[in-house]
This record gives structure tokens, sequence and C-alpha cells, in this order.
């Protein structure tokens, strides 16, 4: 017999709500890493609104997080690339949608502590140990840590990373990339308002991208060529808040009080399979694109709910039928987005005329054409099909209970 239902590997965001979901639902969870949630992180994770309906359905929303939070009442494109073809600058409304924000934008030195409670709460053993070998077998799965426990269930959730130790035990290949980026992430307090408004400047190097975070602070994400990135990270305070009062054309107005910062190479991978062997890929272990969009967590965080509704009412959560289902389902989510990325990105960093032309093109359509900019916010948000049960707004999931069958 199996010591439990589900082993979760990695304690990022994905893998945390992932366990708490499966707990959630009577599983016997373990969750195998070291504990994480770093206070000086300076990174930031605008999550959509189906992201912050799992973290209602997870108790933790709005409670205490809401007011370390900023909601995102508005999107703005600004072409900054100084091309020939300047597309306009394409402000996305929720309004447009029915409603009042996008989503919200969460500190990671808090998000991951609150997940990690919660996850406690609800019973997940914890190792405080990283996986060290993992052995898969036709009807379980085992993991031993680095200080020697040996841990056994019906099917493992690897949230381990981009270089997932489990998803090379399934066997699983992937395909990967760089990009000729770095990105530099820090947070800054301005003298202006910046009224709810995430701004994404696309420059050559790659998007320059500010996010509100409460009170006249943002966080930020600058993706630069290698070289230029490491230069920004030597200067001091002061010099890096004059780039950065520059790289916003003074729209926040004065730039002070910068917090810590750290570069982050960009990179691209995708899994060949979502999963096999009883090994279910969630997060970066499956999929990692660069910070655009706010795309990468909210994808990560539907691996996790597509997984915990597909196990639900199952005895065997690690059968190859429900496997076959996961990765059909993710697949269908994830590679079109991805792929929309790569596209983005790389006709930045190409200066190829004909991509520039094709990007300033496509944006003078969405800014002008209603129908098409409202269907690009909503796909933004969540994909239109298969979105997972506690992602749904209310009157969605009545929806589909009504018309989907009862399985059994």
């Amino acid at each position: 017999m199996s010591d439990f239902d589900a082993i979760v590997t990695g304690a990022g965001p994905a893998g945390l709500s992932a366990a708490c979901l499966l707990a959630l639902d009577g599983r016997r969870v373990a969750l195998v890493a070291r504990e994480q949630g770093d206070a000086t992180d300076p990174r930031t994770v605008a999550l959509m609104q189906p992201s912050i309906r799992l973290l209602m359905h997870l108790g933790l929303w709005p409670g205490q997080l809401k007011a370390a939070t900023q909601p995102l009442r508005k999107l703005r494109l600004v072409d900054d690339t100084g091309s020939l073809f300047k597309a306009p600058t394409i402000t996305f409304d929720p309004a447009e949608l029915g409603e009042e924000a996008f989503g919200w934008n969460f500190p990671l030195g808090l998000l991951i502590p609150a997940l990690f409670q919660r996850a406690r709460e609800l019973g997940v053993e914890f190792t405080a140990a990283d996986a060290a070998s993992v052995n898969t077998a036709s009807d379980s799965v085992s993991v031993t840590t680095t200080v020697g426990q040996r841990l056994t269930a019906r099917v493992a959730l690897a949230a381990d990373g981009r270089n997932s130790l489990l998803r090379e035990a399934a066997g699983i290949r992937t395909n990967r990339w760089s990009y000729d980026q770095t990105a530099l992430a820090t947070s800054f307090d301005h003298s202006g308002p910046h009224d709810g408004i995430s701004t994404e400047h696309h420059r050559q190097a790659g998007p320059f991208t500010t996010v509100p975070m409460p009170g006249n602070r943002s966080s930020l994400v600058w993706m630069e060529r290698p070289a230029r990135a490491a230069e920004l990270m030597a200067l001091s305070d002061a010099e890096l808040a004059a780039e950065i009062q520059i790289g916003t054309h003074g729209a926040l107005g004065l730039v002070s009080n910068l917090g810590p910062r750290r570069l982050f190479p960009m990179q691209g991978l995708v899994a060949r399979d979502f999963a096999k062997n009883r090994i279910i890929l969630v997060g970066e272990a499956a999929h990692v694109v660069p910070p655009i969009g706010a795309q990468g967590l909210n994808m990560s965080l539907r691996d996790a709910a597509q997984a915990a509704d597909l196990m639900e009412g199952e005895d065997d959560p690690g059968n190859p039928g429900l496997l076959a289902g996961y990765d059909a389902r993710r697949r269908l989510d994830v590679q079109p987005r991805q792929q929309a990325i790569d596209l983005m990105n790389r006709s930045l960093l190409s200066g190829f005329t004909g991509l520039e032309a094709g990007r300033a093109a496509g944006m003078a359509l969405l800014a002008q054409f209603g129908p098409l900019r409202r269907a690009v916010m909503k796909y933004g948000l969540a994909p239109s099909a298969n979105l997972p049960r506690v992602m749904r707004a209310q009157q969605e999931a009545g929806h589909m209970e009504a018309v989907v069958p009862a399985q059994g």
C-alpha cells in the first residue's frame, strides 16, 4: 500500500497550490521540498481573476493577503522601440468585460508563506528536504529525499522547476532555448500615482514593465541584453532610479527608494509530455516563458487546478487515462500562449523590419477593433474551454454542471 495518495515535489506557488487542493479534497499528500519564502525576493506576480478564485477556494482570499496586494485596473502596452513602424498605445480595460480589475499584484515573499501555512492547516505532510532520487513502477512512484526518507504514492506532481528531477525520472524530454536577454527585477517608490495601471513598454531589448503595488509604489521587470543588465545591476540606487525614471518617461513622477534587485536569465522550455509514468508536470517543470503578459504563474496555477480536477473521485489518481487527459488539456492551453509570447519577444529582439511591421499592424488592429480586443482580453485571463472548476466564475461553474453529465 502506498504511503500517500500523492507526492508533490517543489514549494513554489504552483506546487503548494496543488498540495492544498488535493488535501482539501481529502487526499493524503506529502510535499517534498525545503521551505521557501524569501522576504527579500523582489518579484511580484500578477494573478488574474481565475487564479484569485483558486485562492478563494483555498480560503486565502480576500483575507490578510488583500491588504498587501494591488488591483490591476488597466493594462497598457506602449511601443517604445523607436521603430519606423510605430504601434499605437493600447489600453486594455476590464470594464469592457464587465470587471473592475483584471486581477491583483502579489509580492512572492508574501504569497508563498501564506500557501505554506494553509498547506499545514490542511494536513499536508512536509519533509523539509528535497528529492534525491525517484523510481516509477506500474502502480506507484517512490521518492527518496536528501535525508534518506522514502515516500511512495499512486501519483507524483513534479513542481520542482525547470531542471525537474521527477521529469527526468518519468523519461520526459524537453525542448529548451535561451533568449539574448536578462531580466532585472526590483521595486520602487514614485511621487505620482499609478492609478492601478500596469504598463508594458516594448523596447528593442524586450519589455520594460511596471506593475502597481499598494500606495505610490510599483514593481519592475526590465528585460535587457545581458551586458546592459549587468551594467544596470552595478549602478548605485540613485543611478538606477534615474534610469528607471527615464524608462517610464516620467509618467510615474520622481523615482526613489528602490527595493532589492536581482537578475534572471531569460529562457524558454516546453515538455514533450505533460504527464507520463505516474508523474504529472506542474509549473516550470512543464513550461517556461518570459515574463510577458502575466502568463507564466497563471498557467502554472491552472496546471495545479487541472490536476486536482481530474483526480477528484479517482481511486487511482495516477492511471494512464487520467494522465493522458491532463496532457491533452494542458497542451491546448499552454502551447498557443507560449508560441504567442515567443513571437512577441523575438519580434522585439530581431530588428527585422518585416516582424516590426507585422507587430505594429497587429497592435493597431487591437487598438481599433473592440471585439478583437475583448477576445484577446478574455483569452489572456484564461482559456475559453477546460478551465478548472475552482477557477470558474459562479455562473460559468453552474453552466458547466448543467451541461456536462456526471461521471461514474
